[in-house]
């Protein structure tokens, strides 16, 4: 018989006491297969800790809790219902499925319905079978660390001048925090890669790019300090304990666990049926992670980043095309290679390029700024060469309503507009949000007072350096934003709406924050026509 891994997080009150019991009458359960983790309450068990046990190879999970009613803390039985619903429907996405994870509740003395869950739940996982994810084991069959001086000297990080003109900019910098990227440059130049303050700093960083923009040197900062994290002694800014990582680091678990081959995700099973795709088509739509994004985000004000791709989707179709889905579509590894796991990016970008050369898809078509650099730019840097053509959504909307023919409905509102960090810095898409904002009938379209190169950025990237300097960006953003006068504030980034709908909760400064956000390819779809 296989040996199964199944995960139990046994509440340490109600449930421990109904355990305790069971072991002084006898009850043992199967020491092969299921592993006890007692826990100050199943509250405390967030997203991320739940699918880390997934990431490294559970076959089944088990959140045991007290009833309801009962929480010696009170609400630690509501958040594990909302943080093992949430979980179970994002492996429900990922092709692995929510009956992996079950959540249970139980008072003190009810021993037997505790002993019939175990049994039950072992029983149901046996059915299930051994999980398609396999543990990651870091560095096997991989490529040597490169060495900080190489990186150093790539980017002619010693052309520095001091001259502190990306501080200047830097909008971590502008928000208050102590924050220089030339500092970061000389203590990696001088050799400080043991210094724990430059480590926090190197993943600080936004990446955002307004220090490249203004670097009388030409120095990347950006794509240094990218370098640097997945070359960083000590695999610190790989993972190590995560302490920059955001929410527990569950955006990168979810990552790592697409990088197993038997992995087959269903991420496109709630497609509107009005959509209209080919199966056979070699133009394929790539969509990225949205659903998994509203999953975790669900609480959040009105984020539904899968109306993107669906709107998306009814532009290509407007315009007689008809895509290719790839149901088990991986993610592009964006957030991979940006928090500085160079390795699993590696991996996914293969699996993700043979999938698609397989497939024979000859053009690939996606609305995310970050799937759009990653897969025309990094893949190729990286060593690995795509064998098809990728263009982002607004390059065929352009292309085609150049021809004629179109016009769009009055939006009847004033509109502003958010940078993308990854499109404003591509001389390639730079351009073509707002030639696309000058085709819409709009009631007026104002600039923020940081817009176009110098544009501000949501305050987070690649899910690593959230805190309250972030937080003070948005806040800063949002007033930027309103103090437009605008009525609807357009973006073109999923991550864009989710951060920046994350400031508006702000107890204190909420309604003075909030506004309408909508992405452009949604507002385009929503008004484009045939004259």
């Amino acid at each position: 018989m296989e040996d199964f891994k199944i995960i139990v997080f046994l509440c340490n009150w109600g449930p421990h006491a109904a355990y305790n019991s069971l072991q002084d009458d006898g009850y043992r359960v199967p020491a092969t297969e299921v592993r006890m983790v007692r826990i100050p309450c199943t509250g405390r068990i967030s997203k991320a800790l739940l699918f880390k046990a997934f990431e490294l190879g559970a076959d089944g999970v088990a959140l045991v809790g007290c009833a309801p009613g009962t929480c010696r803390y009170g609400s630690g039985t509501r958040s594990a219902v909302n943080h093992a619903n949430d979980t179970g429907n994002i492996l429900e996405l990922l092709g692995l499925g929510k009956d992996r994870l079950r959540l249970a509740t139980f008072l003190p003395d009810d021993t037997e319905g505790l002993r019939t869950f175990l049994e039950d739940f072992t029983e149901a996982v046996r059915r299930l079978g051994k999980t398609p994810v396999a543990p990651d084991k870091i560095g096997e069959g991989l490529r040597e660390r490169e060495e900080i001086a190489s990186i150093v000297a790539r980017y002619d990080a010693f052309g520095c001048q001091d001259c502190g003109k990306c501080t200047s900019s830097c909008p971590l910098a502008l928000s208050g925090k102590e924050y220089s990227p030339r500092s970061i440059v000389n203590a990696i130049v001088r050799g400080e890669t043991a210094s724990e303050r430059v480590a926090k700093d190197v993943n600080a960083c936004l990446t955002c790019g307004v220090c490249y923009e203004r670097c009388p040197s030409d120095v990347n900062f950006p794509e240094f300090v990218r370098d640097v994290r997945c070359n960083w002694p000590g695999d610190s800014a790989r993972g190590g304990e995560g302490k920059h990582l955001a929410h527990g680091g569950f955006f990168q678990s979810l990552m790592r666990s697409m990088t197993s081959e038997k992995v087959a995700p269903e991420r496109w099973r709630d497609l509107p049926e009005e959509i209209e795709t080919d199966p056979r088509s070699d133009v394929l739509f790539f969509g990225g992670c949205a659903p998994y994004f509203d999953t975790f985000f669900r609480s959040h004000l009105n984020v539904d980043t899968s109306r993107i791709l669906e709107d998306a989707l009814r532009l290509l179709n407007f315009f007689d095309v008809r895509p290719r889905l790839m149901e088990a579509e991986r993610c592009c590894g964006h957030d991979l290679l940006w928090s500085g796991d160079r390795e699993n990016f590696l991996r996914l970008a293969k699996l993700n390029v043979e999938a698609m050369g397989d497939a024979g898809v000859k053009t690939v078509i996606t609305s995310c700024p970050e799937c759009y650099r990653t897969l025309k730019f990094d893949y190729k840097a990286c060593g690995i060469e795509p064998p098809f053509e990728v263009k982002h959504l607004y390059e065929l909307l352009e292309d085609e309503i150049d021809k004629g023919a179109v016009a769009f409905k009055s939006l009847g509102k004033r509109i502003t507009y958010q940078d993308s960090c990854r499109l404003n810095r591509l001389e390639e898409t730079r351009d073509l949000p707002r030639k696309l904002m000058g085709r819409l009938s709009s009631e007026g379209f104002s600039e923020m007072k940081d817009s176009g190169p110098g544009a501000l950025c949501c305050g987070n990237c690649a899910w690593i350096g959230c805190d309250a300097y972030s937080k003070a960006l948005q806040v800063k953003r949002l007033r930027q934003a309103r103090d437009t006068g605008s009525d609807l504030m357009v973006t073109s980034c999923p991550k864009c709406q989710i951060h920046l709908r994350c400031a508006m909760e702000d107890p204190f400064r909420g309604e003075e924050l909030r506004m309408d956000m909508a992405d452009l390819a949604s507002v385009v779809a929503q008004t484009i026509r045939w004259e």
